[in-house]
């Protein structure tokens, strides 16, 4: 062989190696993650999740990508979205609050799913046990639905003097009648008047703080929902703007000018779903995976919007929270 046509063929031969080696390289898995509501109203939660992959050795665009299926607050959307993460043949979905995890369900028995739920997931027909949910489906619950007891005798020892509480409700969010049931019961124990107000968008949320502003309650109760934490700045500046006292289930709330907040904590929440799927795409499989209780709660208490409401938040309250925001 002529000295020229090997140099030629080595040369072909080595440009071929990097081809031949991406070739014999496995496919990059891809995670779609289904939620009801915006991805910009989620940003810190989603920064919470791309951490819990990364503690588990994977980060978005070097060995994992993620398929984001967003349903801006109209829930009948998700269904078409599950599936087409399904027609994509995803090698996991996680769904997140709402009715995102049961529509997932629905969707396929073979996918694994990673849930973020706020209610029980064995009583909502998700998993058959927290320790073995058994099935494609494991998750974490963060207690929504639980800590609405909590809330309402928060908001009435801040607020000792309120006896009518309005709440403001999502009809269309999955856990409502149990919300009904939990804080119609909490009222009647601690001594309050509740009345219960709907809106499923923006429009109805301004009406609801019309009709409000006539029938002047002394404190405002706003439930749990991706649609109200996308709307949370709205909700807080009508709550001031109206003079009522208001608590709310997340910190963003408290960080937007929100009186107070409890609940669970979501960033650290979406962090151990972020884990949860770096370990099933590591080959663990989700019925062996028990369903993890979320461990962290927050008592926020903005102080400044309590100036301007003219309330004094009792010293035994504020030595609790877990953060004052001057």
């Amino acid at each position: 062989m002529k000295r020229r046509e090997f140099i030629t063929l080595l040369g072909g031969a080595v440009a071929a190696w990097p081809l031949a080696a991406r070739a014999q390289q496995p496919a990059m898995p891809v995670i779609g993650f289904l939620h009801p509501a915006s991805r910009d109203a989620n940003a810190n939660r989603l920064r919470g999740f791309h951490r819990g992959l990364k503690e588990v050795g994977y980060v978005e665009g070097e060995n994992v990508a993620i398929v984001y299926r967003f349903a801006e607050n109209e829930p009948g959307r998700l269904e078409e979205m599950a599936a087409d993460l399904v027609r994509r043949r995803v090698a996991m979905i996680v769904a997140t609050t709402g009715s995102a995890p049961q529509v997932a369900k629905a969707a396929t028995t073979a996918i694994p799913i990673v849930f973020a739920v706020s209610d029980d997931p064995v009583r909502i027909g998700l998993v058959a046990s927290l320790a073995r949910p058994g099935g494609n489906l494991t998750g974490i619950n963060f207690f929504n639905s639980e800590l609405n007891t909590k809330r309402l005798e928060l908001l009435h020892e801040l607020v000792p003097a309120a006896v009518r509480v309005a709440v403001l409700d999502n009809p269309n969010n999955f856990a409502a009648a149990s919300t009904y049931k939990d804080l119609e019961g909490a009222a009647r124990a601690i001594g309050l008047q509740i009345q219960f107000h709907q809106a499923t968008g923006i429009r109805e949320i301004d009406a609801a703080f019309a009709t409000l502003a006539r029938e002047r309650p002394d404190a405002i109760y706003v439930t749990g929902d991706s649609l109200f934490v996308t709307r949370r700045v709205h909700l807080a500046t009508s709550s001031i703007r109206h003079g009522f006292p208001a608590t709310f289930a997340t910190r963003e709330y408290s960080e937007a000018g929100g009186l107070m907040s409890y609940g669970s904590n979501l960033v650290d929440a979406y962090r151990q779903v972020g884990v949860y799927a770096g370990r099933i795409l590591k080959g663990e499989k989700p019925a062996d995976l028990p369903v993890v209780q979320a461990s962290k709660f927050e008592l926020v208490i903005n102080a400044q919007t309590a100036r301007l409401l003219g309330l004094t938040i009792p010293s035994g309250l504020l030595a609790r929270a877990d953060e004052v925001i001057e």
